[in-house]
């Protein structure tokens, strides 16, 4: 018999699919994609790459989208006890379990039975989110990976994490300021493992296993482990809710898999629906400015408007007010950089 677990999280989708054996259960395939706002495109074109596809049971967690599709569901503490216990031996001494994703990080305290007892989460800030970071790197032009090979500077730039709106104001000045992109990114690492270890005040942090996606921010795990002597991260830590849905239905009756086109839930059902925007385009008046042509001895103004994400540039000439020249292109973390592109 084959399951398949689908975590339906707040940036990325994750499946794992496991089959029974002599052995007990066996992990067949695992893979995550980000779904990048569009959960329902990814989530099918996912589910269209699993082969067989019929010869599964199908279960799925998540905090709010698995409402949404037809599958039969469970909590995600229920998950993470259930990839838990299949993780660990017995004897285990993992009490805590952290669970940072992109929108939310999650503390389960675990007891010796390995049920849930208490879960912690922080505030509804993104300032310490993956998501958050990912979308800090990328105003930097600067990919995960690139950004886990990066040497930790020895001191990392200081970011507020109280405010995503100042944890971001932080990072642009200290980008403007000319402050290495390692030391902001290093600041953003720790001021993450920050928060999640305010999480672990009243809770045992010796020994703690942390899953979710932002295990792949390798600095955060970094600091983390200046703090916590024994930190854990299992090979699944990425698709660890995933694992336990898929647990939970090889054990458990589920709804039958129908088809594709039966995967979600009516989507007006709870939800208000609106026409999209391409229908108003009517409703839109553009503007369009005639570009002027330098002539030799022209006068003209140049103007710069150095942002956070881009930097723009428009040459005007002073007699007639005509724009001669511009241009438009991403700041990348780096505002003189830019600028003299522009």
């Amino acid at each position: 018999m084959k399951s398949l677990g689908i975590c339906a999280g707040a940036s990325t989708i994750s499946l794992v699919g496991i089959e029974s054996s002599d052995t007990g259960p066996k992990i067949i395939f695992s893979k995550y994609r980000a779904h990048d706002g569009n959960p329902r495109g990814m989530l099918r074109k996912m589910i269209e790459q699993v082969a067989d596809i019929q010869d599964y049971k199908i279960g799925v967690t998540g905090r709010k989208f698995r409402n949404m599709l037809n599958f039969s569901c469970i909590s995600e503490p229920e998950a993470v006890e259930l990839a838990a216990a299949y993780m660990l031996p017995p004897d285990h001494p993992y009490r805590v379990v952290i669970s940072a994703g992109g929108e939310t990080t999650m503390v389960y305290h675990l007891d010796e039975d390995g049920r849930v007892s208490e879960i912690h989460t922080g505030n509804k800030c993104a300032s310490g989110t993956g998501e958050f970071f990912l979308q800090q790197l990328g105003r930097m032009s600067i990919t995960l990976n690139e950004a886990g090979d990066m040497d930790l500077p020895e001191k990392p730039y200081k970011v507020s994490g109280r405010c995503s709106v100042f944890c971001k104001s932080d990072c642009t000045h200290a980008l403007n300021k000319g402050i290495g992109k390692d030391r902001v990114v290093a600041g953003l690492s720790r001021m993450m493992s920050g928060k999640i270890l305010e999480l672990l005040k009243k809770l045992p942090k010796e020994s703690v296993m942390l899953v979710g996606g932002c295990t792949a921010n390798q600095s955060m795990v970094h600091y983390l482990k200046d703090v916590i002597p024994d930190l854990f991260i299992p090979e699944q830590a990425p698709v660890f809710e995933a694992l336990g849905s898929a647990l939970w239905t090889l054990e458990n009756e589920t709804k039958p898999f129908i088809s594709l086109d039966k995967i979600f839930v009516d989507h007006r059902a709870g939800l208000a629906v609106l026409e999209p925007l391409s229908n108003c385009k009517k409703l839109v008046d553009y503007k369009y400015q005639e570009r002027g042509v330098a002539e030799e001895g022209d006068s003209a103004i140049l103007g710069l408007d150095v942002g956070s994400t881009t930097t723009k540039g428009v040459l005007m000439r002073r007699r007639d007010k005509s724009i001669i020249a511009a241009e438009y292109l991403r700041t990348n973390g780096d505002p003189v950089g830019a600028s003299r592109n522009v």
